[in-house]
Order: structure tokens, then C-alpha cells, then sequence
């Protein structure tokens, strides 16, 4: 069989602005798609709601796959194994991908190419997944940043490449034994309360999208920061798995606010967040595995403690503390939690009850449908203290302060931490400070009905930044 292709994918479940998709297409004969759940001692599993949000969309992505007649195969192990295999046995002409950014990641692709090529196979990887290449933007003297805003500032001069035309090429027809994807994941117990709140897929995100810029974007900059109401974009998964090109985002909400210019304050700020997620992969490009190393050195002088008890009730949302419980409640049940809250919980346990953040992150990388290789751990690392940009290392968050300031009213704790639902709002970020007929009133019998606190913020503040400053 002439100009058989083969796309192995990987975070770009897309036709939109594929470029691996698209030279497959090109070359004008049989195309398969690869799928691979890959288990190797370097490779980075997905956790269980990512996982469940994957399975989903691998299903609709074989059916729009199937209407460019390309078979989608879904394996498992080893992927210079599997794909060796299916090149040899189906008589593949060309193997096309779309890059990855992780260390790990990187040193596969370049095995599994060199091997490839030494067997006369045509291999051909694209950028597909950032605005821009980690290695396109470097300091003056040829560094990688470490601050966001002089590499945003860099990003936005050299511009962002226009996306791909969709194309219209199909894939020449081949007979083969139909291989449909069959999920071999057993799903999280937790999953089926996740899939109450999401859509998967690509149509799904550029209908999110669509909603984003018609309805909250201008207003982004100022509602982004409050957790009860829907005013983010919500489109992370979709990125996490590339069922949306950012470029093509990125292009979109430049022509939405050419048309519509009121927009441009907000439309500018989400685009800086779009910058700030190619940071991340900025940093995971050029840095040791972010997942393990501090970026930077300056939480040495912390000694991390073990503290079972209070990092389980962390995870369940039982902290006493009603805004942290409440955002990891919202994570538990929806796969996701807002992006403030993120920030305070993190803190809460990095600063608060000093446990590490490696374990936080590992908690989320299992819990977020969106957790990601790059944003997951630097966004773990930066609120930590020893991720990169300028904010200072010792900067801790009040979660009662700030509960208080961008929950006013409580109503997102009240959705999300229904025992406290009867408390007036004055009591409600810190209940264990509500008067005793408050309580009673309200219905809340304090370690009971809802935990008292398990840390003293301010004194749990005071020891973090005294062990910041080497005085313990």
C-alpha cells in the first residue's frame, strides 16, 4: 500500500489546526490515528479525572476521525514498541506528530524518530500546542525567562503564527479490521458526579468559547476573581487535551475585539493568561522535571511536615476553614475548581499546614480534569515560593481575609459547604467566631455538623515566615 500515513496523537484531539492531522492528510493516502495509554517507567500517567475526561473524548474524536476515513487504534505500553509494530505490520510510509514539551516526553519522540528513520520511515513533528516554541523567545543573552512580563512582552512582539485553514482533505479509503475504541480504564468512582459538568470534545470547547466572548469577557477582569459566579473561560480541559488550538483562540479573540472594541479590557487580559501558560511550558521545557524540583531554592529552609490527618482533611474539604473546604468540595464533585480558590487551598496547605507541595500537586494531577504537565506543577511551584516570576516567595494568602473580599455574601461557600448555609454572612468565612446563639440558630454545632479549624492561620503564618527566615 503506497503513502500510508500514520498520527500518533497525544494532547491534540482536534481537526482544527492540526498540523500533524493536516500532512497526514497531504500526503494523499491511508491515514490511521494511534492513540497510546502509555506505561513506561519515565512517562507521567494521567490521573482519574483527566483520565475519564480522555476516554470521552477519544470516543467522539473516532467518529470525526471516521469522517476523514481515518481508523483511530487505541493502545496501551510501550509506544517505540507499539509503534514499531504498527509500521512494520501495516506497511507505514510516514509517522507524524505534534511536539511535546517535558524532558521525558522529549527524549521518547527523539528515540522513537531516530529509530524510525534509521528504517527509512519519514518522521514529522510540528508545533502544535503553544502560541510559541519555549525555544522562539529567549533573554538578551540567550536565557530562558524567569519573569512573566518581560517574556509576555516578548511573546506579544514576535506574534502569534495564524492558525491552519480547516482542511477539507479526506483520507483514501483502505480496508482493515475495525478497531473501535474500547475504554480499558476502569473510571474513577467519582466520575460519573464529573460528567454532570462537562461536554467533552471539540465542538464542545469552541461552543464554550463562543459563550465566553459573547457573554463574559468583558467583564473578565473584574468577575474573574470571584468564585461563585461562571465568569472564567472554562476552557482548560479542552487546551489540557488540545481539542482547541490556542492559536486559533488566541486569533479569535483578536477579530472578536476588532469587531466588538468595548471588549478589549478583558480580551486582553485572557490573553495574558494565554501567555501565561506558554510561560509555564517555558519553564518545562528548559528546567529539570517541574514536578519534583523547586525551581527555586528559596524554600530550603523548610522542613515539610508529616501530617497525615490534616493533608486527608484537606482533600475532603474539612479543614474548618469554609472557603478551603469549599473549593476542594467543588474539585471533588466537578473535576475542577476555580482558578482564586486554586491559589488559596494551595497556600492553605503549603503555608498554613506546611506540608509539601509536591503532594498537593499530586492531588490534583489526580483530581483536575485539566490538571497538566506544565501548569499543574508551576502553579503549584509559584504559589508554593519557589516557582518562577517575580511575586515574592513569602507571600501567603489569608483564606479567611480573603473569603471574605471576593465571597462577600458567602454564596459560594453556601453551594459548595451546605452546613453552613443558615449562617449570616458576617459569620460565614469564620464560624468558629459566630456567637454561640448564631450557632444555634444557624443549626451548626461546631465539630459536629462542620470541623473546627485544624490550623491557626495567623500563627501558622507567623511560623512559615519565621522558618522562611531561618529563625527556628
Amino acid at each position: 500500500m503506497k503513502n500510508h500515513s500514520l498520527i500518533w496523537l497525544r494532547n491534540d484531539l482536534r481537526i482544527q489546526d492540526n498540523p500533524a492531522l493536516d500532512a497526514a492528510l497531504l500526503t494523499g493516502g491511508s491515514v490511521t490515528a494511534l492513540y497510546i495509554h502509555e506505561e513506561t517507567a519515565t512517562s507521567r500517567r494521567p490521573g482519574g479525572a483527566a483520565r475519564w475526561w480522555l476516554e470521552s473524548s477519544l470516543e467522539k474524536f473516532a467518529a470525526q476521525l471516521a469522517e476523514k476515513n481515518i481508523e483511530l487504534i487505541i493502545e496501551t505500553g510501550d509506544p517505540a514498541i507499539i509503534i514499531e509494530h504498527i509500521v512494520t505490520t501495516e506497511h507505514v510510509k510516514a509517522v507524524f506528530w505534534n511536539r511535546r514539551y517535558a524532558q521525558a516526553e522529549r527524549e521518547c519522540d527523539a528515540d522513537i524518530k531516530y529509530n524510525l528513520k534509521g528504517k527509512g520511515i519519514n518522521v514529522t513533528s510540528f508545533r502544535g500546542n503553544l502560541l510559541i516554541e519555549p525555544w522562539e523567545v529567549m533573554t538578551g543573552n540567550g536565557e530562558p525567562y524567569q519573569v512573566y512580563t518581560p517574556f509576555a512582552k516578548a511573546l506579544r512582539r514576535q506574534g502569534v503564527t495564524q492558525p491552519r485553514a480547516i482542511s477539507t482533505q479526506v483520507a483514501t479509503s483502505r480496508y482493515c479490521e475495525q478497531h473501535q475504541p474500547v475504554k480499558t480504564y476502569k473510571q474513577p468512582h467519582w466520575a460519573h458526579t464529573i460528567a454532570r459538568h462537562w461536554q467533552t470534545g471539540e465542538e464542545a470547547g469552541y461552543d464554550r468559547l463562543a459563550v465566553f466572548l459573547q457573554d463574559l469577557i468583558r467583564s473578565y477582569t473584574d468577575d474573574r476573581d470571584w468564585p461563585s459566579l461562571d465568569a472564567t473561560s472554562k476552557l482548560s480541559p479542552y487546551l489540557r487535551f488540545g481539542q482547541m488550538s490556542v492559536r486559533q483562540i488566541w486569533h479569535e479573540v483578536l477579530q472578536f475585539t476588532q469587531q466588538h472594541p468595548h471588549i478589549a479590557k478583558g480580551a486582553d487580559k485572557f490573553l495574558s493568561e494565554l501567555i501565561w501558560r506558554d510561560f509555564q511550558y517555558h519553564q518545562l521545557y528548559h528546567r529539570a522535571d517541574i514536578t519534583a524540583h523547586d525551581m527555586r531554592p528559596t524554600l530550603e529552609p523548610i522542613e515539610w511536615r508529616n501530617d497525615p490527618a490534616s493533608f486527608t482533611a484537606w482533600t475532603k474539604g474539612q479543614t474548618g476553614i469554609p472557603i478551603i473546604d469549599a473549593g476542594m468540595r467543588q474539585l471533588w464533585v466537578t473535576g475542577w475548581m476555580h482558578n482564586r480558590v486554586r491559589m488559596l487551598v494551595a497556600s492553605f496547605l503549603t503555608k498554613n499546614l506546611i506540608i509539601d507541595w509536591r503532594l498537593g500537586e499530586e492531588w490534583f494531577w489526580d483530581t483536575l480534569v485539566d490538571a497538566d504537565v506544565a501548569s499543574n506543577p508551576a502553579s503549584w511551584q509559584w504559589v508554593a515560593g519557589c516557582g518562577m516570576d517575580a511575586a515574592p516567595y513569602f507571600r501567603v494568602f489569608n483564606p479567611v481575609v480573603q473569603g471574605k473580599r471576593f465571597d462577600p455574601e458567602g454564596a459560594y461557600v453556601r453551594q459548595w459547604v451546605p452546613e453552613l448555609h443558615l449562617l449570616p454572612s458576617k459569620w460565614i468565612h469564620c464560624p468558629e467566631q459566630a456567637p454561640a446563639d448564631v450557632l444555634r440558630g444557624a443549626k451548626v454545632k461546631l465539630g459536629t455538623d462542620y470541623p473546627l479549624p485544624i490550623a491557626d492561620i495567623a500563627e501558622s503564618q507567623r511560623l512559615f515566615k519565621m522558618m522562611m527566615k531561618n529563625e527556628i
